[in-house]
């Protein structure tokens, strides 16, 4: 399915969300082979892990996608997804 690149945009905000929680919950409980975590923590921490990887993934194919349908480089794609993506979370948007 192509996607425009709002949505592209939107995808890349949803995979930072997600790795920034992942590495919120590094910080909160520290590398798992200091101390063991709890099953919960553990548990916890696959699944924020698994959705940024799923997202991460996912977005990496619709730039592919979308740099394919639209005859530009995938590279400049990306730059000016992640670029927009981060300029609208600075300001707020």
């Amino acid at each position: 399915m192509a996607h425009t690149f709002d949505e592209l945009v939107e995808m890349q905000r949803a995979a930072d969300t997600a790795q920034a929680q992942v590495e919120q919950l590094r910080d909160q409980h520290g590398p798992p082979t200091r101390e063991p975590w709890s099953q919960q923590q553990t548990a916890t921490y696959e699944t924020a892990w698994r959705a940024w990887r799923d997202l991460a993934r996912d977005i990496q194919a619709a730039i592919t996608e979308h740099a394919k349908e639209k005859g530009q480089a995938r590279n400049e794609v990306e730059a000016g997804v992640k670029k927009a993506s981060r300029h609208a979370t600075e300001d707020g948007s």
